[in-house]
């Protein structure tokens, strides 16, 4: 049966990275980077596919080796901006290459204090939660997303869930107060690829957070849309964000066969199954 090839990609996913970056003026005082880099790399490479020929291949070791040598040779001070160096980098260099997509995730480290005073180089860690970046060269033009992965936040009251369908599937009573748990996934376009990447992290997260902490929520639906509005408030060098938030459920456990009243202080912890809720926010 006849056949064709008619797109292809390949790269390397997973390079991790640990930077340590000295001041100067105080070389005991660390700043540090760690990364998980993911490239793929888009143009000329359809010979490799149909009949083995390699030589417009550049190996994944070597991209692999390219994440290391670049981050020694340059300095940078966010991810998004490491994502960009590298996916400008394989376009320019090699011709074979049309597009690259470069995606970069930071672990989030807290510097120590002792007894109010920074530690010049010891941080702490522990969340799940990470800091993204994606940067994308092609023959349009550059284009770099930022984002936050992972963050978990939860309220105890201040959120409600009513007047949703009533039919023969629903078991789910209504609630006029129960916990608002979820982990947010967010992505975030920036209008420039000169944009100040670290600014816009800087404001959009609060943002979320006090929304989060602030908003009556009446649901999950319009607490994301008034996240959304306000980093896009916040955070003027984007014009687009995305957020994806499951409704993480706490279900209160019976505990009446044990002699006691369930008055919404014990629940049983859940992460799926969940629901689900996308949205896109974009200005006006």
């Amino acid at each position: 049966m006849p056949h064709t090839l008619t797109s292809n990609a390949y790269g390397k996913s997973r390079v991790r990275l640990t930077k340590v970056v000295r001041n100067p003026q105080d070389p005991n005082h660390h700043g540090v980077y760690e990364f998980n880099v993911n490239i793929t790399l888009t143009g000329d490479f359809a010979a490799s596919y149909t009949d083995g020929d390699n030589t417009k291949i550049v190996a994944t070791d070597s991209q692999k080796n390219t994440v290391y040598v670049l981050a020694r040779e340059n300095d940078f001070d966010s991810p998004d901006a490491f994502a960009k160096l590298l996916a400008t980098h394989f376009v320019e260099t090699y011709e074979q290459v049309t597009a690259a997509d470069v995606r970069v995730h930071q672990t989030l480290l807290t510097r120590v204090s002792i007894d109010g005073t920074p530690h010049p180089h010891s941080f702490v860690g522990g969340s799940t939660e990470t800091r993204t970046a994606r940067c994308s060269v092609t023959p349009e033009g550059t284009r770099c997303c930022g984002g936050i992965s992972g963050m978990v936040v939860l309220k105890s009251a201040g959120s409600v869930f009513v007047d949703f369908v009533d039919d023969r599937f629903r078991t789910l009573p209504d609630t006029t107060e129960r916990i608002f748990a979820t982990t947010v996934e967010s992505t975030w376009r920036f209008t420039s690829p000169d944009a100040d990447f670290n600014a816009a992290y800087d404001a959009i997260r609060p943002a979320f957070i006090k929304v989060f902490a602030e908003n009556h929520s009446l649901a999950v639906q319009q607490t994301l849309l008034e996240m959304g509005g306000a980093a896009l408030d916040a955070a003027p060098a984007i014009d687009r964000i995305d957020l994806e938030m499951p409704n993480q459920h706490r279900v209160p456990f019976n505990l009446e066969p044990f002699g006691h009243a369930n008055d919404a202080t014990i629940f049983v912890t859940t992460d799926e199954p969940a629901g689900m809720i996308r949205g896109t926010v974009e200005r006006s």
